[in-house]
């Protein structure tokens, strides 16, 4: 996200002379940041982590900043940045202008704004988890099994509706085992998480903007930060467990515009988190015909079971 957000900056600066863009995130090497540092800089783009890194050592001096922006603030704080961004945040002069970016201000999000924005700071939102994707199908699919989970998405990512799509799972080890296995079935994929060095994640990103993927399998760490127009389908592979991530997730579909299938095949046990995430759209996901992906795959049939009872 930082390097989308980096890009994104140099893309609209353009035409801003002597524009000087940084961008400081983890998992990539020192060099390169402390170079870039070393300068004024009009905007520096930077993961919590890293940043504070920098601060410590005195490569990195906030004391000339004017604006203060935490995008994705619901996130960091799930993920353990709390500490980090208040940290981050007392070596900013406190006359400083801050923008906060969440999908919800409820419990501690709400709470971190009070302490970091001034008394008199505007709430303004734009949209809520309850509107309508109108451009993004959702349809379910019910799996008795893994095998028949596999049998129906294999089957998905053969049809040539499909041009290109993330497979979403809930666990890193299962996205890499499941990338391995579609690359063995000949799909041109790989898989995408948090557990990859930052070069190494960048590269597969990069990979699916310039079409040589047609299957991203990833976790949720990818949810917010994919933005190609490319992407005709998400299929849920593994439910999620939060349905705010869900919502995130089948928004990397029907992009700039364009109409997305968002597919999410799902065990029994998985139940409850599709009811959760109805509950979170306050609208119920239609459940999808079999025959609409392919007749051949049916539920796996009741195994018959026959009783031999004693007449007395």
């Amino acid at each position: 996200l930082a390097m989308q957000v980096a890009k994104a900056a140099s893309t609209y600066g353009k035409h801003l002379q002597g524009l000087r863009v940084a961008t400081i995130v983890g998992g990539v090497p020192y060099g390169a940041q402390l170079k870039a540092l070393k300068g004024p800089l009009d905007v520096l783009i930077a993961t919590p982590g890293r940043l504070l890194d920098h601060l410590g050592t005195g490569a990195a001096v906030l004391a000339n900043l004017e604006v203060l922006v935490l995008d994705e603030a619901d996130r960091m704080l799930d993920m353990g940045f709390i500490d980090d961004i208040e940290a981050i945040a007392e070596q900013t002069p406190a006359e400083r202008q801050t923008l906060m970016f969440s999908a919800t201000f409820a419990g501690h999000v709400g709470q971190l704004a009070q302490r970091l924005t001034r008394s008199d700071a505007v709430n303004i939102a734009v949209a809520s988890h309850t509107d309508s994707h109108d451009n993004i199908e959702q349809r379910l699919h019910l799996a008795d099994t893994l095998a028949h989970k596999n049998d129906l998405l294999d089957h998905l990512l053969t049809t040539k509706e499909v041009d290109q799509a993330v497979v979403f799972t809930s666990t890193q080890r299962d996205a890499d085992i499941l990338a391995d296995r579609l690359a063995d079935m000949g799909h041109a994929v790989a898989a995408l998480h948090g557990g990859m060095p930052q070069g190494r994640r960048n590269r597969v990103l990069q990979a699916l903007r310039s079409r040589q993927l047609r299957v991203l399998v990833a976790t949720d760490v990818a949810a917010r930060g994919i933005d190609v127009p490319t992407i005709t389908h998400v299929i849920n592979y593994g439910m999620p467990m939060k349905p705010e991530d869900y919502v995130h997730r089948i928004g990397r579909t029907g992009r700039a515009g364009q109409q997305g299938l968002a597919l999410s095949l799902y065990q029994p046990s998985e139940a409850q988190r599709v009811n959760l995430i109805e509950e979170y759209q306050q609208a119920p996901m239609p459940l999808g015909d079999l025959d609409s992906i392919g007749r051949e795959i049916k539920p796996i049939a009741p195994q018959m079971v026959t009783l031999s009872i004693d007449a007395g």
